[in-house]
């Protein structure tokens, strides 16, 4: 399963600060910290619904700039602003870049699709549109396929699309567990080919103990076949979970990863 770090985020005031300080210190111990825990992509989010757009663009190509020469692992760039993710991009040099994220909504699809087809990137899709996050199975499906038939007609790969199902609070309506999951399992049976990614977070807001909830709802998502995740790697339970579910769900031949991962000592419980 592939582990996309979530912490450097201008939405934490922390991350906020040390971006209007221009911090490098900070936010690059921060982007190292989850390269050594085991972040296969580190995600970069400067936006933090304040300031100019002019501003959000001098931000995240600093942002870029200093985290891709700090680490040797890939980046995430996150925004909805088509303005922002081409800023980011024309700063990255490395190969593999995941573009977060597009929706069904034509305005974001079109501004931001033709971008991940010059790039070539991976691209995460929310299964929404322009009325927020459906509550229905169905109605996320129908997102999904809007934004496919769109983005395969630019040339882009099934296999580089990575679509999240979402998720809302278990807290506001406790049905909405099973409708991600369920969402999980119909986008694995249509598109073989592309992922599917989550951000953990939100199932658990607004309850005790968020870290347990998250840890549970992770190894559910994995077995309705979840392929990526969007998670803090500095929680280390959660990442020996992720080894765990992989060898559960048979993609660790021979318990080798688990068993590596427990010699190094990454394995708590």
């Amino acid at each position: 399963m592939l582990v996309i770090g979530e912490n450097i985020n201008a939405s934490n005031k922390s991350v906020a600060e040390a971006i209007d300080k221009r911090d490098e210190a900070f936010l690059v111990d921060l982007a190292k910290a989850q390269a050594s825990a085991g972040a296969d992509f580190i995600d970069v989010n400067a936006g933090s619904g304040h300031g100019s757009a002019k501003k959000a663009i001098e931000d995240v190509r600093w942002l870029m700039r200093i985290v891709q020469y700090a680490i040797e692992k890939p980046l995430a760039v996150d925004s909805d602003s088509a303005e922002v993710i081409e800023a980011a991009i024309s700063e990255y040099s490395g190969e593999s870049l995941i573009v977060n994220s597009v929706t069904a909504e034509p305005a974001r699809l079109e501004a931001i699709g033709p971008l991940v087809a010059e790039r070539q990137a991976r691209v995460i899709a929310l299964a929404m549109g322009t009325d927020g996050i459906p509550a229905s199975k169905e109605e996320r499906l129908a997102a999904c396929e809007r934004i496919m038939t769109y983005l395969t007609g630019l040339g882009i790969e099934p296999k580089q699309v990575m679509f999240d199902p979402l998720v809302l609070p278990i807290a506001v309506d406790t049905r909405q567990g099973l409708v991600t999951l369920k969402t999980v399992e119909e986008i694995k049976s249509r598109y073989p080919d592309a992922g599917v990614v989550m951000g953990l977070s939100n199932i658990s807001y607004g309850l005790p103990k968020r870290k347990l909830v998250n840890r549970a709802f992770l190894v559910m998502a994995a077995y309705a076949g979840l392929d990526a995740v969007i998670t803090d790697p500095l929680d280390s339970k959660a990442m020996s979970l992720v080894k765990v579910a992989e060898m559960l769900m048979g993609s660790d031949p021979s318990c080798r990863g688990y068993l590596r991962a427990h010699r190094r000592g990454d394995i708590v419980d």
